[in-house]
């Protein structure tokens, strides 16, 4: 079994510092509970409801810089594997980006490809594929937040083998029908559910120039249920859950069925629209 670890964190834009000292305890507190993969929000140093390019630029750090730096301390220092997001400065472009840290140092880093409402204004897109990089835990993939919708995406790092999908995100709650959740943790359940991994997903809270968070922070197995969380509440919280990761490598889904092999998408874009 692998504890694996999602820290919401209350994060405020300009505050990097506090930003950052809160992200540390966090991972020091799931080290603590025995967690071996520890996952981080979105924009853990710079916050998210950025004015525009110019402050997105001005707290983007190189993923050298202080920020990662500091979890890849944590990382040698607790023997975890770390998955956060970031602002990040990378050849003169602002990304909003996600670092993977191990003990031995950086693993990975990800670019998020689907760029949510402003972002679009502020951030470069990634041009790259979802990373699932082999770990000491197993196999471990990268996505940030509007990623998780496109069912498409999180396919191609089932398909890839991944045993857990590590989501940074920062929520913007919306209005609910009386008695529902919002829909972006039914993401996450399907995400797991129909490619048969788990989902660890660190979401946030404390409302940030006037927008609130869903605070959404979830752990979910391979059947889609929630093995920890969703919290729910506007507070800090690590929850942490004891997975067998290997059960991400059967992809049953009863006794004559298999999620990836009962694909066909020989079929899937060959349809045509009839007309009335």
């Amino acid at each position: 079994m692998t504890r694996v670890a999602v820290a919401q964190l209350a994060l405020q834009v300009g505050r990097a510092e506090e930003n950052r000292a809160a992200a540390s305890a966090a991972v020091v507190e799931a080290a603590a509970a025995g967690a071996r993969l520890v996952v981080l929000p979105e924009l853990v140093n710079s916050g998210y409801v950025l004015s525009g390019p110019a402050e997105a630029r001005a707290l983007a750090e190189p993923v050298d810089g202080r920020t990662v730096s500091e979890w890849a301390r944590l990382a040698r220092a607790h023997d975890l594997v770390i998955v956060g997001g970031f602002c990040e400065l990378a050849g003169g472009r602002v990304g909003n980006s996600q670092a993977m840290v191990d003990a031995g140092g950086l693993r990975a880093v990800y670019r998020k490809v689907h760029l949510w409402d402003a972002e679009q204004d502020v951030f470069v897109p990634g041009e790259d594929p979802a990373p699932v990089v082999d770990t000491v835990i197993g196999r471990v993939a990268m996505m940030v937040c509007y990623d998780l919708e496109f069912p498409e995406w999180v396919r191609s790092v089932g398909l890839r083998g991944a045993d857990v999908l590590a989501v940074s995100t920062n929520w913007p709650a919306s209005p609910v029908p009386q008695g529902e959740r919002s829909v972006l943790i039914a993401y996450a359940q399907v995400a797991a559910a129909s490619n048969r991994m788990f989902v660890a997903v660190a979401d946030r809270c404390s409302a940030e120039r006037g927008v609130g968070w869903v605070s959404g922070s979830s752990i979910m197995g391979p059947h889609g249920y929630p093995l920890a969380g969703p919290v729910l509440q506007d507070r800090p919280a690590v929850l942490v859950a004891d997975c067998d990761l290997s059960a991400a490598r059967d992809k049953t889904s009863g006794p004559r069925n298999d999620v990836h092999r009962d694909r066909r998408p020989d079929l899937y874009a060959a349809g045509e629209t009839v007309s009335a």
